[in-house]
């Protein structure tokens, strides 16, 4: 399987990093500096609010946004101790002479650094089962260590953890966790013996914990001693700023989009990164040196004429990624319509026909869309739950295998997932963590004119419309003349097809009419202008 990383970053607003397998788009990552990239971030916050009715705490980290805080994602020092002591907390010991690190319990995958540590905290064997209400653990005017895990939404303020997450190229700093851990992904029983014994010899020391990551199968154990090296040195340095300064205050922020993606979704299969532009060239460069020096040489500045994305045909894949209905080969398509609550994606047969029974050709279409779905759920990077409306198919084991082919094809997926059964009416329903907003919200706004919904009312519905608000005026004593201004289809529609009922309507009010027609405004556009008989505008309906 070859695998190109082909980053963009030609135009300065914007950078897009685009993974290829065998010449095919499977993931696309773009981040635009106009926008808020909050998550990984480290704050040291004060706290502003206690809502003791949802348990949750309002936090000003310095921002601008207050931050949202609940319960699950409050560590246990803090109620241990009872709130953050800057001189306490956090302090790294070195380990005992002669005494051997406890083993971990199996922990989650830390790919997503910071973004995972909110789904392992289950794992944490050390804290009690039951927490102490929010309002008993923290007090308004508290400072709080914070990383953001999920950037804001809409009027929604970002999601705040004191679970802190750190990533590194092979190992994930997590200093509550207090142990080793095993990425789950990585499932090889012999690959996760050595990978422990590994970590072991190198005697993390206590106060913080360490979980492996998939990118750590069959590293060295020099490799992995580097890697702990930088994070306890990073660590002490975040640990020294917390301390320093008071809230609210920005304590540490992730990598750049460029260093993130390679750090997070490089492995021996890329056999090539192309970038565009020479300063992002030699920022990756830099890093690829000090952190993977062997696989530099795979690092390329693209210096052709035609634009890097034009060069692979990236730029007609990236349109049709804002589409409706995403055609399959053979003649099915699946569409995809994502609401406020969640995302629907229908698939269609089409023309899709095999020489098989129609059961058996439902069954390949489905697994071709699942496949498909998977596909389109990490390009636009969808998230919240999902709803699958597959093609009916009868025979149980035709339903579990899509059911597995959809499991399949979701395992790349970084985000975290949940996918249930198939339901009694052929759907199959996921879900997809959000971390922040969909590409689509993040490159497109609502239409004005439609705000949103797709669709605008006819020209016959806002005729109708206006002739009902005419109904009001016959009630008004005080208007004598009345201007009303639509678009140019409703006053053709107005003028030719309700030309009776206008003479009708200035017959019985004496009110003089006039309806114009204007272009270039919306569909639904509507002013009425009123005066009375002294020429003095009057409001009007």
């Amino acid at each position: 399987m070859k695998q190109e990383m082909l980053i963009n970053v030609s135009q300065p607003e914007e950078c897009r990093i685009a993974i290829m397998e065998d010449g095919v788009l499977e993931e696309l990552y773009v981040e635009r500096t106009s926008q808020d990239n909050l998550v990984g971030n480290i704050y040291k916050g004060r706290i502003v609010n206690i809502e003791p009715s949802i348990q949750a705490a309002f936090v000003d980290f310095g921002v601008g946004r207050n931050g949202f805080l609940h319960i699950s994602d409050v560590e246990p020092q803090y109620y241990r101790q009872g709130g953050l002591d800057p001189d306490k907390a956090f302090d790294v010991e070195p380990p005992a002479r002669g005494a051997e690190p406890a083993r971990a319990a199996e922990a989650e995958d830390a790919q997503a650094g910071a973004r995972s540590a909110t789904k392992r905290r289950p794992r944490l064997g050390d804290r009690p089962r039951v927490k102490p209400p929010i309002q008993d653990i923290l007090k308004r005017g508290d400072e709080v260590l914070v990383q953001v895990i999920k950037e804001g939404f809409g009027t929604k303020g970002p999601t705040l953890s004191t679970y802190i997450s750190i990533p590194g190229r092979y190992l994930v700093l997590m200093p509550p966790l207090g142990r080793v851990g095993i990425s789950k992904k990585i499932d090889d029983e012999h690959d996760r013996r050595v990978l422990r014994d590994i970590m072991l010899d190198l005697k993390p020391p206590k106060g913080v914990g360490f979980v492996v990551r998939t990118a750590g199968t069959e590293r060295t154990k020099s490799e992995m001693a580097r890697d702990m090296a930088y994070l306890l040195r990073l660590w002490k340095s975040i640990v020294r700023r917390m301390r320093k300064y008071s809230a609210p205050i920005d304590i540490y922020q992730e990598s750049d989009m460029i260093i993130r993606t390679i750090r997070d979704m490089f492995t021996e299969d890329v056999g090539r990164i192309l970038i565009d532009e020479p300063a992002a060239y030699e920022r990756a460069r830099e890093f690829l040196e000090l952190v993977m020096p062997k696989y530099a040489p795979r690092l390329q500045l693209y210096e052709g004429k035609e634009p890097l994305f034009h060069r692979y045909g990236l730029e007609d894949e990236i349109g049709k990624m804002y589409q409706r209905k995403v055609p399959l080969k053979g003649g099915g398509s699946i569409v995809i319509d994502q609401t406020e609550a969640l995302v629907a994606i229908d698939v269609n047969s089409g023309s899709f026909r095999t020489e098989k029974s129609a059961e058996e050709n439902a069954y390949q279409m489905n697994l071709i869309a699942a496949k498909e779905i998977a596909r389109q759920l990490r390009l636009r990077d969808l998230g919240g739950v999902i709803v699958n409306d597959f093609i009916d198919m009868r025979k149980e084991k035709y339903r579990r295998g899509v059911e597995k082919a959809l499991h399949d094809a979701m395992k790349r997926d970084r985000a975290r997932t949940k996918i249930l059964r198939t339901s009694p009416f052929g759907l199959i329903e996921m879900t997809r963590q959000r971390i922040r907003p969909s590409l689509r919200k993040s490159i497109f706004r609502d239409c004005p004119t439609c705000t949103g919904t797709g669709m605008v009312k006819t020209a016959e519905s806002m005729a109708i419309e206006v002739m009902r608000t005419l109904q009001l005026s016959a009630t008004r004593d005080d208007v004598t003349r009345l201007n009303i201004t639509v678009h140019d289809e409703v006053a053709t529609w107005i003028n030719n097809r309700k030309r009776r009922e206008i003479t009708q309507f200035e017959d019985a009010t004496h009110i003089q009419l006039h309806v114009d027609g204007k272009d270039g405004v919306s569909p639904e556009h509507l002013v009425f202008e009123a005066w009375d008989s002294t020429g003095r505008t009057v409001r009007f309906p």
